[in-house]
């Protein structure tokens, strides 16, 4: 058997368990959803929204890029983004990076790694940004560490920059912000930010037409 095919067989396997359990489990899912939670999440094969926050299919409205970054002129986030605050009015948007994250490492070294600089490029500007405070610490591991903090901390004020947020934000006060960082050692995911809806922020950035 193909690697592959055993995902295939997995599948099939999983929801015969889901049936048993609950014969309606996959008709409730079927018409409509109704995520409560929009999440901004790393493409790490290690860090599934759902299994680290034990939710349900249909509870997280989920977008996955490397090193979970709101970045303007991405035309996939931001679709992500209005469809979850317009359409599913979400209630809150969480950016949850993680320690040791290898897009934020590789973003602290000067080695071109082809195509994807200039995605790295905008974790650069959080590294330049802040590179006093960062530089300061010794141990690289800790180092790496606060820059995926900063990073989230960022994006989650990226967030607050949009039209679609701040839309959002004057009309129906929501959808609060959250950062979060999960750590790999220990499963246990850390708040280090928040926004709560309507919250002012530099006024260059907040739109007066909306």
């Amino acid at each position: 058997m193909y690697s592959y095919e055993k995902l295939l067989a997995e599948n099939k396997i999983w929801a015969a368990e889901q049936v048993a359990r609950d014969p309606e489990y996959f008709s409730r899912l079927v018409d409509i959803q109704h995520p409560e939670f929009m999440w901004i999440g790393c493409s790490d094969s290690r860090v599934p929204a759902n299994e680290l926050t034990g939710s349900q299919p249909g509870e997280i409205f989920v977008h996955r890029n490397v090193a979970n970054m709101v970045v303007h002129t991405d035309l996939n986030m931001l679709s992500v983004l209005q469809f979850a605050v317009e359409v599913l009015k979400v209630k809150h948007i969480i950016v949850c990076g993680h320690y040791g994250c290898g897009g934020v490492k590789a973003a602290m070294t000067q080695k071109s790694l082809g195509l994807i600089n200039k995605w790295l490029r905008n974790i650069k500007d959080v590294y330049r940004f802040h590179r006093k405070e960062v530089d300061a610490i010794e141990d690289e591991t800790l180092r790496v560490n606060k820059l995926v903090e900063l990073n989230v901390k960022e994006q989650v004020m990226n967030l607050a920059k949009t039209s679609i947020v701040q839309a959002a934000w004057k009309t129906e006060n929501r959808p609060d912000l959250h950062g979060w960082v999960y750590d790999l050692h220990d499963g246990i995911i850390k708040p280090v930010f928040e926004i709560n809806a309507g919250e002012h922020i530099d006024a260059l950035y907040e739109y007066d037409n909306l």
